[in-house]
């Protein structure tokens, strides 16, 4: 997924929601991998979406599982106020020929 923060959005408030998100794969197990960086992309592509986060899930039924877990809930309500964009891609990865 990508984030895009709201201009008037604080930084400590940022770094505290990008600090709560690692902390999910400890505390929600269906998560099997996390990454997660700011776009340094040269050609300014981004539409204002700054951050990616990939997560990983062994299933469909895992990942429907966490969107609805009570800790990933309760991660969501830190993200209204400095949030503004998000774009959520999910994908199960294809062998490359």
């Amino acid at each position: 997924m990508l984030f895009g923060w709201k201009a008037n959005a604080n930084n400590d408030s940022v770094a505290a929601a990008i600090k709560a998100f690692e902390a999910l794969p400890k505390q929600i197990n269906l998560i099997k991998k996390f990454e997660w960086g700011v776009n340094n992309s040269p050609e300014n592509l981004n539409q204002g979406l700054t951050h990616c986060f990939l997560l990983t899930f062994t299933t469909e039924k895992e990942r429907d599982a966490y969107l609805v877990h009570p800790i990933h809930q309760a991660f969501t309500k830190l993200l209204p106020n400095i949030l503004d964009k998000v774009t959520v891609v999910d994908y199960w990865a294809k062998p490359s020929n």
